[in-house]
């Protein structure tokens, strides 16, 4: 007998609908040449400490550290019925098919049965990227050999193994720590989510520690041919800071007055150059959870489960789950089809349809960069559109655009920076002007840019020439203040943790991590960020995200390597050495043991102090420190000129 094993029930059923395996029997669809089962996400899952020895149910310093010296799987009590049929199944199979998500979690849920049902049998590889009816059967006629996804298995093995170390022993450290000190709660403490707590435990302690520094610009609205346009101040370089901020007030006042008192700022220097804009590229999950926080206000597990509802339920994009914004050259042949569908599933498509190249080939198709998933994009299965509503119809749409952006040509515009003399001072005006929109005219109003906090918008400028007066209109100094740091969204805190390199201050680190994945994995950073709220963490201030005085206290507790953001991104780069083959995972998980026996030793005699109670998530934050305003704080006297003209 020929055995399908999917991931979930929802997977079986469109795959044995494909295979014509329309029985149902116990746990499984049965067919004339082929038996599809499912599992439940894990069925399986690594054995708690008193498995290994009745004496570690109580929690006692002199037991850490606990080593398994042989690992232990359990059946979950709550999917023992799915597990007892799946093992049926596999001791009736002939050959089996591994058709579970394909990275290295799904290959863990199939392959920890396979080892603990011991099955022996010959085993291939279903690699799935969408669950329409075209895209299974493309799969099913290119079976991969078991072999050939193995150490997937092993490099999710020795995460699950990295995890159970860190996550046991030292939950069960820093917790009785607590205990001596009065805390009463449990401190969980984590290989991901522990750095990920520090990155937002800094942030907030760069906003609380920040001092706001004044400083003076100034607008002036010049007029030719009757078009009005701003052009902005250039200050002296020795009154600025490292970001051209005019800090002297008296030089500021002096300009403005001196701006406002002269009738014409004359063209010193003007030049226009062609920009040209490529289109973004499609989406990997880390980006579209950080373009839908900051444009639908989605939290990072909202969007993980609205995108794997579209690819799951409604089989209208790929899979969500990917690392990768770039697309195979062996897919560039379905884009006719796929763009045709598109437009025929929605209407307002329309204007478009003059614009779209199929046979346009975009950065975004290239095998070298494709990893073992392609970018999130539409399928050809785009039906019933009307199906969709509210977020998923949201999502999804921003998923079609970037797809879309790839067929269409080059976004043009002119950029022309002015340069004015006016009274001796130095004024800039930069214009845009829009020759070709390309790729942009596929984009939703959500997706277009935000603008920056002090960026002036776009404007055009009026047809000017180099020795040419424009009229002053108005003369406005502005007295500003330096911004804290932004509070982290879900969106920016799942950036920070793909692009955690740049948080790193060790040259040589910071060298070894850039190409690396980051903290945790594009699966599993939304789960990372929930388990932190549920645990009373963090909590959310509207959007932002926020440490909780216990969080604070333990990432002063815990040892700087456990919370460096460094240290898990380089534990991401050796699972991936286990996943290539380059690092046998007995070595990686000895590895890992030694390293935390280390801290567990370092550790155990030190004292610490939580300074609040853990409160669950959405709770608001009594003890949080009310900060001032730059408004309350002593402020010079401001001057502001302004002319008519």
């Amino acid at each position: 007998m020929r055995l399908f094993l999917c991931e979930k029930p929802s997977q079986a059923k469109d795959i044995a609908a494909v295979l014509g395996a329309s029985r149902r029997g116990d746990g499984c669809w049965v067919g004339a040449t082929a038996t599809v089962t499912w599992c439940i996400g894990h069925l399986l899952e690594t054995a708690p400490p008193d498995a290994y020895d009745e004496r570690y149910k109580r929690w006692v310093l002199a037991d850490l550290p606990i080593i398994p010296d042989k690992w232990k799987m359990r059946v979950k009590p709550k999917t023992a019925s799915q597990f007892k049929a799946v093992k049926r199944l596999l001791g009736e199979a002939s050959e089996l098919v591994i058709a579970t998500d394909a990275d290295r979690e799904g290959e863990m849920i199939a392959r920890e049965l396979v080892e603990h049902c011991r099955y022996r049998g010959p085993i291939q590889r279903l690699w799935l990227s969408a669950l329409d009816d075209a895209s299974i059967r493309k799969a099913l006629a290119a079976l991969k050999p078991g072999a050939e996804t193995f150490n997937l298995y092993h490099s999710a093995l020795g995460r699950s193994r990295a995890d159970w170390l860190i996550g046991m022993n030292m939950s069960r450290l820093f917790t009785l720590l607590g205990r001596k000190s009065g805390y009463q709660g449990v401190l969980p403490v984590g290989r991901v989510q522990t750095p990920t707590l520090r990155l937002v435990v800094d942030r907030d302690r760069s906003i609380s520690d920040f001092v706001p520094v004044a400083y003076w610009a100034i607008d002036v609205q010049l007029k030719h041919d009757e078009q009005l346009f701003t052009a902005q101040w250039r200050a002296d370089p020795d009154t600025c800071d490292d970001q051209d901020r005019c800090l002297n007030q008296a030089h500021a006042q002096q300009a403005a007055a001196a701006i406002s008192n002269a009738r014409h700022a004359r063209v010193s220097k003007l030049h226009t150059e062609r920009m040209r804009e490529v289109a973004p590229l499609p989406f990997d999950l880390g980006t579209l959870q950080e373009v839908c926080s900051k444009k639908l206000g989605l939290g990072a597990q909202e969007t993980l489960d609205v995108a794997q509802a579209l690819y799951e339920t409604y089989k209208v994009v790929t899979y969500p789950r990917s690392d990768c914004g770039y697309l195979p050259l062996s897919q560039h042949s379905e884009a006719a089809s796929i763009l045709a569908a598109l437009r025929q599933a929605d209407p307002s498509l329309a204007p478009l349809a003059g614009h779209l190249d199929p046979q346009r080939r975009s950065r975004a198709w290239n095998d070298a960069k494709v990893s073992a998933h392609h970018g999130i994009i539409p399928t050809a299965a785009a039906k019933n559109l009307e199906r969709l509503s509210g977020k998923h119809r949201a999502v999804y749409t921003l998923i079609r655009a970037r797809y879309l952006a790839q067929f269409l040509p080059n976004h043009e515009y002119d950029r022309t920076q002015a340069d004015f003399d006016c009274a001796g001072q130095h004024l800039r005006a930069v214009g845009k002007q829009i020759v070709e929109p390309g790729w942009k005219r596929a984009l939703p109003e959500a997706l277009a840019p935000a603008k920056g906090r002090e960026a002036p918008a776009p404007q055009p400028l009026p047809a000017l020439r180099e020795g040419l007066d424009c009229a002053v209109a108005n003369v406005n100094l502005k007295d500003l203040w330096t911004q804290p740091p932004k509070p982290f969204t879900e969106g920016d805190l799942i950036k920070a943790m793909k692009n955690v390199a740049k948080l790193v201050q060790d040259p040589r680190l910071k060298q070894k991590l850039k190409d690396t994945t980051g903290i945790g994995t594009e699966a599993t950073r939304a789960g990372i960020i929930q388990g932190l709220l549920d645990r009373g963490y963090l909590i959310k201030n509207g959007k932002a995200l926020a440490a909780t005085p216990p969080a604070f206290s333990l990432i002063d507790a815990v040892p700087r390597a456990i919370a460096d953001p460094g240290t898990t991104a380089i534990w991401e780069q050796a699972l991936d050495m286990v996943q290539s083959g380059e690092m046998p995972l007995e070595i990686f998980v000895a590895k890992q043991a030694a390293w935390m026996s280390k801290h567990i030793e370092r550790c155990s005699g030190m004292s610490m102090t939580i300074s609040g109670p853990a409160s669950p998530a959405g709770v608001t934050q009594p003890w949080k420190k009310k900060r001032k305003s730059p408004a309350s704080k002593a402020k010079p006297k401001r001057i502001t000129k302004a002319k008519s003209a």
